[in-house]
């Protein structure tokens, strides 16, 4: 019998009904551009959908030519809810939304389990919301495709980016983390602040503590696209102000693509 991952924030961060879902997430699609090549590796935001669903759409409609082509996505974020030291995988065979399940690809987690900084944590998943909003994105842009969750806590950018580095040589596999920016700045600090956050990524500049939730996971993504040659450009910039929040205090989302 299959082991499954069930959703834990369906009905709270995006709808739990599957044809509300998929309306709400093919209409951030449609609103965003999609125009140029297809990324190697995006960021993208993880909150609630009214807050960040509009940016992580702007990451997201640029998969669209990828399709077909992109089979496996190596997926990840940071530890809200429980203690992670290196990455954890999942021992799960499934991840469950409201739009079906995705497989997971039990081949590469077994392999990157060879490693010393990755070992498997069910509890880390199971109440982890920074991976699981982002599936119904990757299940209406991409067609057929195994997933490569982790959950990522204190470890070293070389540690991540020797993670990543196993799938770079794989065109069919595409690199997706989960990061907000700032948290609880009033509207014009958080503004300034991630607009340094995201210059830093652009010139794969290491971000600091306070910049990123998911800074350990951008900056072994970092770490590899210098070590690659990779570019990095910043598609959308905003925060929760400027979705569907109040201005006195917000939560600043980025969506970055990555190319070779």
């Amino acid at each position: 019998m299959n082991k499954i991952r069930r959703p834990a924030v369906a009905g709270q961060f995006y709808p739990a009904e599957a044809p509300r879902l998929r309306r709400l997430v093919e209409q951030y699609l449609e609103e965003a551009a999609e125009n140029g090549n297809l990324p190697r590796a995006i960021i993208a935001p993880h909150a609630g959908y009214v807050y960040s669903g509009p940016i992580a759409g702007s990451a997201y409609a640029r998969l669209r030519s990828g399709r077909e082509k992109m089979r496996r996505v190596l997926l990840l974020g940071p530890a809200h809810r429980v203690p992670v030291r290196g990455l954890a995988a999942s021992s799960a065979d499934a991840f469950a939304t409201p739009l079906g399940e995705v497989p997971l690809d039990r081949d590469a987690i077994d392999r990157l389990l060879q490693l010393p900084q990755v070992h498997l944590q069910d509890a880390a998943h199971a109440p982890e919301h920074g991976l699981e909003v982002h599936l119904p994105f990757l299940q209406i842009v991409l067609a057929d495709f195994h997933l490569v969750p982790l959950v990522v806590g204190e470890v070293a950018p070389a540690a991540v980016a020797e993670v990543l580095a196993q799938f770079t040589g794989d065109p069919h596999t595409l690199i997706v983390v989960s990061s907000d920016l700032s948290h609880y700045q009033d509207y014009d600090r958080a503004c300034h602040l991630d607009r340094q956050t995201s210059n830093a990524i652009e010139h794969l500049r290491p971000l600091a503590a306070g910049q990123a939730c998911g800074r350990h996971a951008i900056n072994g993504l970092l770490h590899l696209a210098r070590e690659q040659g990779w570019q990095a450009q910043t598609i959308d910039l905003r925060n929760s102000g400027d979705t569907a929040g109040p201005r006195h205090q917000v939560v600043g989302y980025g969506a970055y693509l990555f190319w070779d």
